[in-house]
């Protein structure tokens, strides 16, 4: 079973998340409503996966993707990044600091949701296989 993180602070876009995603097998979702929670359900529990916002009143998202990718034990988790923030200087500063992908609200659940199969496949076929 993979888990996905879910970093929202707002409970109806974690849910809308959930719902777009219904469809991927073998996945289970946890939650953060913040920053510092998503940095505290890392180091509590593995995870294959984060859909991260970044406007958030406790941490910044960017702080929090920043965090992952400068600690080698999540470095090569893939964070998807999904924001208000349409702006090309968000969208660089974010991929810049090491986002898999970059999505803006409002979005496409089927488009997330391929999203998400896609970057889950890949760190699949990146990781040993038993006996290998």
């Amino acid at each position: 079973m993979r888990t996905i993180l879910v970093v929202d602070d707002s409970p109806t876009i974690r849910k809308m998340v959930r719902a777009a995603l219904g469809s991927l097998r073998d996945v289970r979702f946890v939650e953060a409503a913040s920053g510092l929670q998503a940095i505290e359900m890392l180091a509590t529990q593995p995870v294959r996966m984060v859909v991260l916002d970044l406007n958030m009143p406790d941490m910044h998202g960017l702080d929090v993707l920043k965090f992952v990718r400068s600690n080698s034990h999540y470095r090569a988790l893939p964070v998807i990044v999904l924001t208000t923030r349409g702006d090309e200087a968000s969208r660089e500063a974010v991929l810049a600091a090491g986002a898999s992908s970059y999505i803006t609200k409002p979005f496409s659940p089927a488009f997330l949701a391929s999203s998400v199969r896609e970057l889950l496949d890949r760190v699949a076929e990146q990781s040993p296989r038993p006996g290998a």
